[in-house]
């Protein structure tokens, strides 16, 4: 029988964990990340963001982001994509694809694919060996603590250092593309965030 205190050591140590793992992708945050961040800013087309498992949950996350942030972004799992899916790639398209191993055959088989039809592939993942890596045009490596998910098995902190470096992009592209707090709350009218939209601008200015 788990004590209360031994309930709140574990919970903290899951807590310090997530947050040493996104921490870690400071390490990250650098020429390339700006390299890849320039090429989505010239994207002419669509940024479709995708992923496998737990890294597609983030992908969806991510894809919103960057449509909030001004982005033309949109998920699509790979499943989807190799049941005919794939056919909405156009030449001036974007793949950006999260996968902590780069080794999911499905999401590897999409992006070889995809690959073909776009104007590039973007990887985000832990390994930079990894078949994902490989066929990829630039890749994002998380450099993740070793305790960082749990038991090395469930991708917690990983998952929410991926969504960190979504989240690095969205603004980074939002300010390459001159797009204005104004017109991000122009489009995000509803909840909190409409409720709200005259006290932001006062407070973040129209740019």
């Amino acid at each position: 029988m788990q004590s209360d205190q031994d309930w709140l050591e574990r919970a903290k140590t899951v807590v310090r964990a997530d947050a040493a793992s996104i921490e870690a992708i400071l390490d990250s945050v650098d020429d390339n990340l700006i390299a890849v961040a320039r090429r989505l800013a010239a994207c002419r087309g669509k940024i479709l963001v995708t992923g496998s498992g737990t890294s597609g949950n983030v992908a969806a996350r991510g894809a919103h982001i960057l449509s909030v942030c001004g982005a033309a972004a949109f998920y699509l799992s790979p499943g989807d994509g190799l049941h005919g899916g794939l056919g909405v790639l156009q030449a001036d398209d974007v793949v950006l694809a999260l996968s902590k191993g780069g080794s999911s055959a499905e999401l590897n088989d999409f992006c070889a694919r995809a690959k073909t039809l776009c104007s590039g592939v973007i990887a985000i993942t832990a390994d930079p060996a990894s078949p994902l890596a490989a066929l990829s045009d630039h890749v994002i490596t998380l450099k993740l603590p070793a305790d960082g998910d749990l038991g090395g098995v469930v991708a917690t902190g990983s998952s929410l250092a991926a969504a960190a470096v979504t989240d690095v992009l969205a603004e980074m592209l939002r300010v390459a593309r001159d797009y204005s707090w104004e017109s991000l709350l122009f489009t995000h009218p509803s909840g909190a965030v409409g409720r709200d939209a005259e006290k932001s601008l006062k407070r973040l200015g129209s740019n």
